[in-house]
């Protein structure tokens, strides 16, 4: 669904309506209507805000129609044989009390027993009430009805026209079907942009202190400034409703029907999200902040999904790319830009999963390639786990074409669950890498049992690589995250990767401290002044400490090794990377550079021809992609 602004227009329209001289409650009425309709125009299907033509009394000020109620050609009207389908609206002055407008009997024994639905405002106020008279949503574009007219003439913040949109959206697909997984990503992803903003809005956070400081010792990270204040906060509100819905998965697959969040935690088969469920969901931490509601009516939203016509989508093999992306986007686009975070498509997965398939094979004498029980892979930035999964199903297809029949399952399993490894930070992608494993060993017929789980950890892949890194040792009320850490540890400093793979962040973020890493990029700028003359330099994206750690780990550990990594190409030709290039043609036996191309300023997006060039990274859900040239980099080397 597309962003929009329409506040402006609304409080603009109010502001002209109001200077009129003999104003009545009356004239306000297109401004709603024009709101809703802005609204709705941009939903799929369209829901229209119509004025019934008679305008007596016992009928509503206007009724919410989906556009398939009108043939083709057809000019909507609110006529009889049609009824609202998405409630109806109910409009009053800005000096009338919305609780007298919602216990009015023109409300409650009227409206909500003929159409279900009921949307209520005084111009200011916004209460969505159902049926049984429960509040199912609500608005303040105020405190009082004097910072209204103050809103109407003043400024109006970008967040507050954001949330307010988010809101109306929300209303307004109320009462639609619920069977897409981007349509539910939707709901999810507002609710906890709410949330986020709502933890924005607090100074500080004393019921999360203790949370925040463990995640800080297990994860290796400061969230002292600005970026690392909004990661914590945002990995807060992930772990809320990725648990919540993980949960609802779990409940709704099983044949349940009513759906409690807060017995969440007893579905979550992952010991640390278990943990930083129940230690997100306490009543201390959820009602000072006002969040509760924002759970619940996520909790009703995921009760009314078409659960047979969901899942149907939600097993296909784009699961992911349709669901967790339009989430990410929806909630939290800062932290996407500064985290340069871009779903891969599954096409240049496999393309480079296969790559090293082969390259094991004719360059490092592994015949079985990837299912070779002493090849340990690692995607030190998991992601949703596309390449954990991609490197399972070649696995899989391996073992079938050597006839090992009902062991094909059990050795997937294993490979799984020990070397095969993912590292994530963000909790939501975390969360759904597990599933997606849980789902590829499910359907290979070796689904994980009670206390087995995928060897996918939550950490910093960037810090914990030498034993000197450590950071001290958690609080016994930690038990979970110590676990996890000595999990990732363990596969850091004493596991023989042999293949390290993926799709590392792009971009610099300030939220994660260099300090806490080691100087992990200093071996890339020792001589760049006085051998090369490089005076002015950047090497603090993301991507360039991966590759560091890729090659520290395969060059200088195992001694041997593949990285294979797809990442922004400023590398291959600016001078910032001068020795960086130079240490990688030295560390390493064999290069191959798939150079994609795609970099706006160099081609404006555009191909020799003039047509548009978008990028690999184009999905249906984000069509222009990455702005920045990328490329795929296979690095081989070999014993010496």
């Amino acid at each position: 669904m597309p962003r929009i602004q329409p506040i402006d227009t609304y409080l603009d329209e109010v502001s002209r309506i109001r200077s009129l001289p003999g104003t009545r409650e009356t004239s306000y009425y297109p401004a709603v209507a024009n709101l809703l309709n802005q609204i709705g125009g941009a939903l799929k299907p369209k829901v229209y805000c119509l004025h019934h033509p008679s305008g007596g009394d016992g009928i509503p000020d206007f009724g919410l129609f989906e556009q398939t109620l009108f043939r083709r050609g057809e000019s909507p009207e609110w006529r009889a044989g049609i009824a609202p389908d998405r409630g109806v609206v109910e409009v009053k002055g800005a000096d009338h009390r919305i609780q007298t407008l919602l216990d009015s009997d023109q409300v409650r024994e009227r409206y909500l027993p003929a159409y279900g639905l009921v949307l209520a405002t005084n111009l200011w106020q916004y209460r969505l009430v159902d049926e049984a008279g429960c509040e199912r949503e609500r608005f303040d574009l105020a405190n009082e009805e004097a910072g209204f007219w103050r809103l109407v003439r003043g400024p109006r913040s970008a967040t507050l026209e954001s949330r307010f949109t988010d809101f109306l959206q929300r209303c307004l697909l109320a009462r639609a079907p619920l069977a897409r997984p981007a349509d539910v990503a939707f709901f999810l992803a507002s609710y906890a942009r709410e949330a986020l903003t709502r933890l924005e809005e607090r100074a500080s956070l004393p019921a999360l202190a203790a949370l925040r400081c463990g995640m800080e010792q297990a994860l290796g990270i400061g969230f002292g400034t600005r970026n690392g204040e909004h990661l914590f906060r945002s990995t807060f509100v992930q772990t809320l409703f990725y648990g919540i819905f993980s949960a609802w998965v779990a409940h709704a697959r099983s044949g349940g029907t009513q759906f409690d969040w807060r017995g969440a935690q007893w579905s979550m088969t992952v010991p640390v999200a278990r943990f930083l469920f129940q230690q997100a969901a306490t009543p201390e931490a959820l009602e000072p902040l006002e969040l509760v509601p924002l759970l619940d009516a996520a909790a009703e939203t995921l009760g009314r999904v078409d659960r047979a016509a969901f899942f149907t989508a939600f097993d296909d093999t784009q699961a992911v790319q349709y669901f967790y992306e339009p989430f990410l986007e929806y909630f939290d686009p800062e932290l996407r830009r500064a985290l340069g975070v871009w779903y891969t498509p599954r096409e240049i997965v496999t393309y480079m999963v296969e790559r090293i398939d082969r390259v094991l094979r004719t360059e490092l004498g592994r015949d079985q390639g990837l299912a070779d029980t002493n090849v340990w892979v690692l995607d030190p930035c998991c992601g949703t786990g596309s390449y954990v999964v991609e490197v399972l199903r070649r696995i899989r297809r391996t073992l079938e074409e050597q006839g090992l029949g009902d062991l094909v399952g059990e050795r997937l399993k294993r490979a799984a669950m020990t070397r095969v490894a993912g590292f994530e930070i963000m909790t939501a992608p975390f969360t759904i890498a597990h599933w997606q494993v849980g789902e590829e060993l499910r359907r290979a017929g070796a689904p994980l049992a009670q206390g087995e789980r995928a060897a996918v950890y939550l950490t910093n892949a960037l810090t914990g690589w030498n034993p000197a890194e450590e950071t001290g040792s958690l609080e016994a009320a930690f038990e979970a995250l110590s676990r996890e850490r000595a999990a990732a540890t363990d596969v850091k400093q004493n596991q023989p990767i042999l293949v390290v793979l993926g799709n590392p962040p792009y971009n610099a973020f300030a939220g994660i401290s260099p300090a806490s890493e080691g100087g992990l990029v200093e071996p890339y700028k020792q001589g760049l002044r006085d051998r090369w003359g490089v005076r002015k330099f950047n090497l603090d994206d993301l991507y360039i400490r991966f590759f560091r750690v890729a090659e520290r780990r395969v060059a200088e550990r195992t001694g041997q090794g593949i990285v294979c990594f797809i990442s922004n190409y400023s590398w291959l030709s600016y001078g910032s990377f001068v020795v960086m290039r130079e240490r990688l043609l030295s560390e390493f036996d064999g290069i191959w550079i798939d150079n994609l191309n795609g970099d706006s300023r160099e081609t404006g997006k555009l191909t020799p021809a003039g047509d548009p060039d978008p990028s690999v990274f184009s999905t249906p859900m984000n069509r222009e992609g990455i702005r920045v040239g990328t490329c795929i980099t296979t690095l081989v080397r070999r014993a010496r």
